[in-house]
């Protein structure tokens, strides 16, 4: 039978992790109002200051040659930050690091398919450098005068004032696995020896179910299964069940190159009661097996073979002391109107080590879901199976949402959704090392050209400024601003444009082509704390370091001209 479970975790880490520079929404076509193409070595002003005001406040020109913000080298080899880069040009690259188990491969990413763009801020307005290819590999521009611009590449943009910068990322797996343009495989299941079946209740009382992982290739999936399962059945066959990629393509298995797969029995276990004397249950690994080395090419219609004797993996205890009101309490700093909404613990696992933090996603150890608005001090003993080798580490993530609920600004009186919340991930040892608190709290005083962003409205321009203050809590390395359209249609928001800048920076203007007219949005402004970030030179691959926490404040929804 088919649970209602779905991943928390893939919609939580996509956002910051898995974001990078991509292309998830419709790129400009064309240069937008307020944008002068710009394609020569001259300095606009002469004299290499900014005309107007300070558009992304707080980025400093580059006074020498940075490295990797200050932390262990990431580049194995790549030009070390911005040493080397004669004044006026900025190099752009894309280098994806895959990590495997016998070491890191680099692969360098040809930009010209798709080639990154400068923006200059000239007061209210932006020049746009469009650059070149490098002879030595990535993207040139020259002359960018020194102070910070936005380099974007899809729907997102860095501000930085780095002379060199990376936007690659690390994945997990083989350099030279091959993806096909299929997310979903019917599968032929013949699985004995499982811990007695649970079928699902409810969200405390979540039941079994089978997840699919690889250390080889890049997967994680649900198995989804049909058939009813009776309750401590012990074995499944069928191929009525079928598997969805949570991560995109699904992944081309070569029995040569060693590809297995990691097949994990999570159950139901037990973490008391609720306030209410309802149970509160908890999902755990605690069967697994590695089906051996094999070949398999997803076509849509072919079953994939997974078959195994699963086996009880490596158990491990720890207590857990969750403070909850201390979460609850910035309800109104995430919004004014912001309700509780759903606390969750969940550990993952670190493939091949935490040398560089959370590299790559294999699906959940133990994931712990409380019902919304809980706000209770909770203190439990957890266990959980770790069917992994002894090298790979393991990460707690603790997640705290919270709701507002507003009408659509598409005058149909129904209420839509808008969310913010608390996110924090480190390796489990540190995690629990004492009471589950927030480290960190909301941006404040969000405002839009002036006004609290927290008030319905329409807006008077299509490249408005976005403000806000540091929070009380912790002390920003980066912040994350995320764009998201409203759907008439549909009846939601979906991301739509993500800048990602400095924790210096508390003031942005967005380019005149990131909004359309009349058309409606909702921002997000997320602190982000992150000690070995390097936002500046290598954003995306020093986002994966440990540890990781944000805390998000949201807007109302607001309609451009």
């Amino acid at each position: 039978m088919k649970s209602p479970r779905w991943s928390f975790l893939l919609g939580a880490t996509c956002v910051a992790w898995l974001a990078g520079c991509g292309s998830g929404a419709p790129e400009s076509s064309g240069l937008g109002a307020g944008l002068a193409s710009v394609d020569t070595d001259t300095d606009s002003t002469g004299d290499g200051t900014w005309m107007g005001e300070p558009i992304a406040e707080g980025c400093e020109p580059d006074g020498g040659v940075p490295t990797d913000g200050g932390v262990p080298s990431v580049d194995g080899g790549v030009p070390s930050a911005d040493a080397g880069v004669p004044w006026g040009l900025v190099w752009v690259k894309s280098t994806t690091r895959f990590h495997t188990s016998v070491g890191v491969a680099q692969q360098e990413e040809d930009l010209s398919a798709n080639p990154p763009e400068i923006l200059v801020p000239t007061g209210s307005t932006f020049e746009l450098h469009l650059g070149s290819a490098h002879p030595e590999g990535g993207w040139l521009f020259t002359g960018i005068r020194q102070g910070a611009y936005y380099l974007r590449r899809g729907s997102t943009s860095l501000i930085t004032s780095a002379r060199y910068v990376d936007v690659g990322r690390n994945r997990l797996g083989r350099s030279d696995a091959q993806y096909v343009d299929v997310a979903s495989s019917p599968l032929q299941v013949n699985l004995l020896n499982l811990a007695p079946w649970q079928n699902w209740e409810s969200g405390t009382q979540p039941g079994s179910s089978l997840q699919l992982t690889s250390s080889q290739v890049d997967l994680y999936s649900t198995a989804s299964v049909f058939d009813f399962i009776p309750d401590g059945a012990t074995s499944i066959v069928t191929s009525n069940a079928v598997m969805d990629s949570g991560l995109g393509n699904l992944p081309v298995f070569e029995a040569d190159k060693g590809d297995r797969l990691y097949v994990n029995q999570l159950s139901e276990f037990s973490a008391g009661s609720l306030p209410d004397g309802r149970p509160l249950g908890y999902t755990a690994v605690e069967r697994s097996a590695q089906v051996g080395a094999f070949d398999f090419l997803p076509d849509g219609f072919t079953p994939m073979p997974v078959t195994g004797l699963l086996q009880l993996a490596r158990m491990r205890e720890f207590p857990i002391e969750w403070r909850l009101p201390d979460f609850a309490r910035f309800a109104s700093h995430v919004h004014p109107n912001a309700q509780p909404g759903i606390p969750r613990l969940d550990l993952v696992p670190g493939p091949h080590g935490l040398q560089e933090g959370w590299i790559g996603y294999t699906g959940e150890l133990l994931s712990l879901s409380l019902p919304r608005g809980t706000a209770y001090d909770l203190t439990a003993r957890l266990r959980f199976g770790n069917p992994y080798p002894s090298n790979w580490g393991v990460i707690g993530v603790v997640s705290y949402s919270f709701r507002n609920q507003e009408r659509m600004p598409d005058g149909s009186g129904r209420l839509g959704s808008i969310t913010g919340g608390y996110t924090e991930w480190d390796s489990i040892d540190n995690l629990i090392a004492g009471p589950l608190v927030p480290k960190l709290s909301p941006p404040l005083a969000f405002t839009i050209d002036g006004v609290p962003a927290t008030i319905p409205r329409r807006v008077g321009t299509v490249s408005p400024v976005l403000a806000w203050t540091p929070p009380l809590v912790g002390t920003p390395s980066a912040y994350r601003v995320s764009i998201q359209r409203f759907d008439p249609d549909l009846g939601f928001a979906f991301t739509w444009r993500v800048l990602y800048m400095p924790g210096s920076v508390t003031q942005v203007r967005l380019p005149p082509d990131t909004l359309e007219p009349a058309t409606s949005y909702i921002a997000t402004v997320s602190a982000i704390d992150s000690p070995n970030v390097a936002i500046e030179n290598f954003p995306f691959r020093t986002l994966d370091r440990l540890p990781y926490r944000s805390f998000a404040t949201t807007s109302s929804y607001f309609t451009t001209p």
